[in-house]
Order: structure tokens, then sequence, then C-alpha cells
């Protein structure tokens, strides 16, 4: 029996070890169904992410398959589908569980004080995760930031992090996030006073032992110096995260630490009453100052990482000239509310989003835009944050504040990148949970096996000691957050904005790449060059119905058509029962006619008669325009022809790709005779032509099925389903005005050349992940045997585990020489 009979409710479409996707053709009836079902499903903590594409009846479910098996899911969707369709509502607390909240799931992101290692961020993960009305969490050591998805408030978030002995931070607004950037550069300067106060201490510790000969006196001051060291300034903190993490029943690094140097210490007291006993003080002290050595290289490196993003938040200013009446005064931008006036003079930075009211000025919007020349700005046109106005004055009204900036979502987009993690990283977590809890047997193990071949107390513990300080689960943990923190901050730095993490991930195994043509290969900015009327009405008519129909769609070409009308001055009409059908045409009712635009396939499904202008539709379509027929009351008006550059290094980039073995195809609902000259002149395949956009989801989907790993690019605004069914999806476009919610990636600057460049720091970072993981591994098997053997002592284990979280750290940075 095949898939699709097995099921009553769906069909299977598509499936990965980590997704699926399905065809459910008696659900879809509305959007607000679609809704209800993506949080149902999302209350299972297995499954991730659910993507509803609701007028195709498509429904993608992206979990865990360790968690939940696939044949587990589709079980359960069987059966959630089956109970939705007959009463969604009242089925909803059938599938929740008991004490789950219910409402709009929320998706905080936010900033996090008083990490010391990978494991911390490990711990409460482990912390959130426990709780029910959490969906999924993520905390990034490296960011000091964390994201967490489901019904908590983020007061109640933020006293679970705060009863665990850490701080939690707002980021919402980019000042919040200044601050949590200077708390970062303060903590660096403790760890330095902190590493300095241990050294003061630890070197006249060492020096004694050295030249001293054993005495009560030597003891006694070995003693008195070691304890500030071991339990105040340098171990109290690892000696609390320890306590607090037993408290919740787990155990890391700062456990295996305290436990080290505090017995070594211990131990070591006996000595003060009999000297022929051996002490520990110096191997106490080491261990406390080689371990906030080694966190305090990482703290110099994790504030090179997150430079790029520190760019980006400096971009905003700290104060801003507000206009009250008549008078001015200089606020903080904390301050500016949404319709307040403001007045930017030459050289300044925008301090939040809004509309110029007047004056004439140049702005550079590079960071936003993507644009390299700066943008001319008068009366009615937007201003972004962070952009710097050029040699004029501008009157503006706020029109966004605080997160709700584009600036702020950009920095909220490479947050959320930099905290999710790749799928191979939450294998790697897993494993670290039981890591600690291993070597602590393996400890116990050490100190008796060598008791038992008679040895001395003193050898035993110091082995055991040693078999405790040389693993490092820190640099298991630290694998792939330092990489994809660096990876997301070069890809910043290059105009590109990762929206997912594991879209690093998937675009490294890229085989195949689809593009869009209009708006991906082409530039995207489409000019009317002829026109055909093939009516008694004037031009100036038709053009006018046209563009008054046009001016409800967001498509590019639909654009060209209104600004078409705009050059000759003609005012738009009202439309009404205005409709659209995705990369085909529009149809609405314009000063008493029924009006239609579309592609030639479209208009023949409406059955309209076309044939008076096949000729010079061949014609215009070999020289690669675009044409788009004006029908007005089911007959045929005119032929309008667009045409649109090709944008430049695109021929380029299909050769770049094609030396990659990548295979690159165009995907595009204009005719094959339009097509093919943009085709020739970029040097791609074409797929197909006239589809629309259910056939290129069934075009990627056939890929798929074939085991292809495929890429789609595309400008985000009418592409999305087709998009959404990619592996990963591309979109090149400015952040503004363009269908976010679709991409994985962002081309800002529309320079389609950095899909190669996306996809080569995609490789170099997987590369990067997995040296780091070979690291980890490899280190922690090759030396905790040869602790167990004896052949360590503590001083040197403890060195060792500091220098290999800074070697994971030190590799990853290598990105940035990419």
């Amino acid at each position: 029996m095949s898939q699709t009979q097995e099921f009553s409710q769906f069909q299977i479409k598509h499936q990965l070890q980590q997704r699926i996707r399905v065809i459910a053709p008696s659900l879809f009836r509305d959007k607000e169904r679609a809704t209800i079902l993506q949080i149902l499903l999302l209350k299972r903590a297995a499954i991730e992410e659910v993507k509803c594409v609701w007028q195709i009846n498509s429904l993608t479910i992206y979990f865990d398959s360790e968690q939940l098996p696939k044949e587990n899911l589709l079980t359960l969707l069987e059966t959630v589908l089956a109970n939705f369709a007959k009463k969604p509502q009242a089925n909803i607390s059938k599938f929740s569980a008991q004490h789950h909240r219910e409402g709009p799931k929320q998706d905080i992101v936010f900033g996090i004080g008083g990490m010391s290692c990978a494991s911390c961020a490990l711990f409460l993960e482990m912390v959130l995760a426990r709780n029910i009305n959490t969906q999924h969490v993520s905390v990034n050591y490296i960011s000091e930031t964390a994201n967490v998805s489901g019904y908590l408030t983020k007061d109640e978030i933020f006293k679970i992090v705060q009863d665990n002995g850490y701080q939690a931070y707002s980021i919402d607004t980019l000042a919040e996030r200044k601050l949590l950037l200077e708390l970062g550069h303060d903590h660096l300067l403790m760890t330095r006073k902190r590493l300095l106060m241990i050294a003061l201490l630890d070197v006249p510790i060492l020096l004694a032992g050295l030249f001293f000969k054993s005495s009560m006196r030597m003891y006694m001051f070995q003693a008195l110096l070691s304890f500030p060291v071991v339990f105040l300034g340098g171990g109290a903190e690892i000696f609390k995260k320890s306590w607090n993490q037993a408290k919740q029943g787990t155990l890391n690094m700062d456990t295996l630490v305290a436990i080290g140097s505090g017995s070594a210490y211990l131990m070591s007291i006996p000595a003060l009453f009999d000297t022929r006993r051996h002490t520990y003080f110096e191997a106490a002290t080491s261990i406390i100052g080689f371990v906030q050595l080694g966190r305090y290289l990482e703290e110099l490196a994790k504030s090179k990482m997150i430079h790029d993003v520190e760019d980006l938040v400096n971009m905003q200013p700290q104060n801003a000239t507000l206009i009250e009446g008549k008078n001015e005064r200089i606020i903080s931008i904390d301050k500016i509310e949404i319709g307040d006036l403001l007045i930017i003079r030459p050289g300044e930075r925008i301090p939040v989003d809004g509309l110029v009211l007047s004056g004439l000025s140049s702005v550079d919007e590079a960071m936003v835009t993507g644009s390299g020349v700066p943008c001319i700005k008068e009366k009615g046109h937007q201003l972004f944050d962070g952009s710097i106005n050029g040699s004029g004055v501008l009157h503006m009204q706020a029109t966004a504040v605080g997160k709700d900036t584009v600036l702020a979502g950009l920095v909220h987009m490479i947050d959320q990148t930099q905290s999710s993690k790749l799928q191979i990283q939450k294998t790697v977590d897993r494993m670290s949970a039981h890591l600690t809890p291993a070597i602590m047997i393996l400890s116990a193990a050490t100190f008796f096996s060598w008791l038992v071949k008679g040895e001395l107390v003193a050898h035993a513990f110091a082995n055991a000691i040693s078999v405790l300080l040389i693993s490092c689960p820190c640099a298991l943990g630290l694998a792939t957050p330092a990489a994809t923190s660096v990876s997301s901050g070069q890809a910043a730095k290059r105009k590109v904005y990762i929206r997912n993490g594991n879209a690093l991930e998937q675009m490294a195994l890229i085989d195949t790449i689809i593009f869009d043509k209009t708006g991906a290969l082409t530039e995207g900015n489409a000019k009317v060059a002829d026109y055909l009327n093939m009516t008694d009405l004037h031009d100036d008519y038709l053009i006018q119905l046209a563009a008054s129909v046009e001016f409800n769609s967001e498509h590019l070409l639909a654009m060209a058509v209104v600004e078409y009308a705009r050059s000759m001055d003609l005012p738009l009409l009202t439309a009404t029962r205005f409709h659209s059908v995705p990369d085909q045409g529009v149809r609405a009712e314009v000063d008493g006619h029924t009006i239609m635009l579309g592609n030639e396939s479209w208009l023949q499904q409406q059955e309209i008669d076309i044939s008076k202008v096949h000729d010079r539709a061949k014609n215009w379509a070999e020289q690669g325009r675009t044409l788009v027929y004006l029908v007005v009351d089911n007959k045929l008006a005119a032929l309008l022809a667009l045409t649109d550059q090709v944008r430049k290094g695109a021929r380029q980039l299909m050769l770049d790709l094609h030396k990659q073995g990548i295979d690159t195809l165009m995907l595009t609902g204009d005719t094959k005779t339009s097509a093919q000259p943009v085709a020739d002149l970029v040097g791609i395949d074409i797929a197909a032509t006239n589809a629309s956009p259910a056939r290129k989801i069934q075009f990627i989907r056939d890929l798929q099925t074939k085991g292809r790993v495929v890429a789609m690019v595309g400008d985000g605004i009418n592409d999305a389903p087709a998009l959404a069914a990619a592996n990963v999806s591309l979109v090149v476009g400015n952040a503004v005005g363009i269908a976010i919610e679709t991409a994985d990636y962002i081309l800002v600057d529309s320079d389609i050349r950095k899909v190669a460049e996306i996809l080569d720091l995609s490789k170099q970072t997987l590369v990067v992940v997995k040296q780091n993981l070979f690291w980890a591994f490899g280190y922690n098997t090759i030396a905790i045997p040869i602790a167990m053997a004896g052949k360590l002592n503590p001083m040197i284990s403890s060195a060792a585990m500091a220098l290999s979280s800074v070697s994971v750290i030190a590799n990853s940075l290598r990105l940035n020489k990419k």
C-alpha cells in the first residue's frame, strides 16, 4: 500500500529526515483554520516549526526525529486532522497538555548576563524547557542572547533566569541592545581584574612550594593565600553556579572545577597539623587560575565575534531633536513616540523610521536597502533608522520606534540566527548532558583503581582530580554556536541577513538552485517599452484603467504600469472587487468596466481571444520583453511590452555555481519566447515556463523526491509558496517592503553574485563546525585515558581544559578571514 493511501486526511508530497510536507485538501478552508492547526501542532515539544500555505492546502512540519519518530508524527497528524476537521475549536485541548495556556504564541529574544561557559547556556535551556508553556528554547553563549517561543510572558522568563543565578535583559530596542554590549565590555574588564588578583596570589603560592622546605609556616602561608582564590573572588562564582545546577539535578564543567579545586584545598588542610602529609594548595589555586585565564581569552574572542552586530547597533544615534511647536528639544531616542516631529540636520543619522514632512536631502541607506548610491528624499518619502542624512535639512514624523524599526529588525534577525542551533549541535548537546556524570564516574574509578594497585592516597587523589579537570564539555557546546556566530556576522558585513541558522547547514548541502526570472535574474525595475492599442478607446484612458487596477498589486510588473501612468500625469481611478491570481494576473472593476491584466496562459484559460496580436507578441517576446495583456469587458484591448535589465553579475554567478557542481534552472511564469533571451544571456537552462505557483511548487517537490536539495531564489513577493517549498530560500531585494517571512537569506543589496558567496560561506561554516567537533571529541577521547593513567598532574589538566575551549573559538574566528 502506498503512503498516499495509508492516510485518509492527507497525502505525503515530500519527506526528509527532519521535515515532512503534506497536502490536506479537506482542511484548509480559510486562513483562520490553518492558524489554529499551527498552534495545535506546535504544542508538541518535538515539533519545532509548522508552515501552512493555506491557499494551496500545504502543510510543512519540521520536527526532531529522535524525540518524535516520523511514523509517530504521521499517526499523530492523521488523528489531529481527523478530529480537527470535525470540531477544530473543541478538540484543541484534547491534544494539548493539561496546563497549557491558550492564546497567541510569543517569540521572545532577550539578553543573558553571568554565563561563564557553554555549559551555562545548556543549563538555562534545560531549565526553561522544563516549563510546560515553553515550546522552543535556544541560548547562545557567544552572543549572550536567548530565544524562547511559547506562552510564557517576558517577566516569567526573566524570573526563571534570575532564580537560577543569571541576569536577564530586555533587548527589544537598539538602546537596550547597546546596554547589553556595554555590560559585556564591563564583564571583560571585571574578568581581567579577577585574573590579575588570582595571579598576584597564585604566584607567591607556587614560589613558596618551589623554594621553601615543607613546614607548618609555609603551609599556613599557602592556605591563607589560596583561600580567597578558591572560595572568594576567583572561585566563588564557580561554586555558586555548580550549586545552582546541582539543585536542578544537573552537572556541568563548573561542577568538575568546583569539585577539583575544592577537594584539593580541603585535602590539604590536614597538612597544617601534620607536615608529613602532602598538600595541594598550588593545584587548587592553579585550577581556578587556568580556568579564569581560559574564560578571559574566551571573552576576548567573543568580543571579536559580535563586532559586526555591534556595528549595526551603533548605527542608531543616542539622541534626536524633537520639534515642539516653535521650540526644539534634544531627547533620548527611547523617548520618541510614533507621531513625534523631528528635525534631521546635515550629517546626522536618522533616529527612527518615519516620513519626510518637508525638506530635500540625499540619504545614505546602504545598510538597510543595500544601495551604494544615496537616495534623494523629499516630502512623502520614507526614512529608515540608522541612515545618514546628507547636506540638506529634513523634517520628519516618526512612524516606527523601538523594536519596530527596520534596523532593530535586522539586529533581531541576527540574534535569532545566532541563537538557533544546527541539527548536529542538538545531537551533541544531548551527548554533552551525559558527559559530566560519566567523567565523575571515571574519576571515582581512577581513584579506587590506583588505591587497589597499592598507590598512596595522595597519588590516587591527584590522578582522580586530573581526570575531572582534563575533560571539557564546554568545547563540545561551543563547536556550533562559535562558528554560526562568526558566519552570521560575516554575512551581515556582506549585506546578507540570515533568518534561520539551520539554513547555514542546509545551504552547504545544496546541489540545485532554481531562479525566478523577474526580480531575481532581472533587476525588478521593469519599464513599459511598447504599447499596442486594439480598440477605439484613447490610449491615455486604457493606460489609466490598467494602472488603476495594477496599483492594488505588489507585482514588480504592476509597479511598471503604474509608473508609466504617472509619467503621463494620468490620475488613478478607484478600483473595486480587486482579485489577484499569483503569477498569472489581476481582475477588478474600474469606471464601470471589468478589467483584466495578465499573461497569455491565464487569459487563454479565461477564454479571451488574443490571436489578433499573435505576430506582434511573438516579435516582442523574441526581444526578451515581458508581455502584459489588457482586457476590457472580456475583449482584448491592448498589449503592453515591458523590459527589465538582467542583473549585473548574473552570468558570472552561473559560471561560478557550475564550477562548484551546482545545477541551475530558471522557473518562470513568462512564456518560453520571452524567457529564452534572458536564459541565453545569463547562461541558465529553463526548467519550465508559463508556470503557475502550484506548478513551481510541484516542480521543486519532484526534484526533492529524486533526492535533490533545492534552493530557490526569488523576489519574495509573488513566489512565496515556491520559496517555502524549497529547502533553502533566498530573497533578492532590500529589507523593506518584501515578504521577509518567506526567506532564509535576504540579499539586501540585490547583488545576485552573493548567492555564490553564501554557498561558499555555508560550506566553510560546516567544515569549521566539523573541525570543532572533531577537536572537542578527539581531545576528550585522548586526554581522559592519559589522565587516568597518571600521566598528567592537576595543574596541567586544568590548563589543557581551559585552552581546549579557546582553541574551538580561535578556529571559528578563521571564518573572519574567508
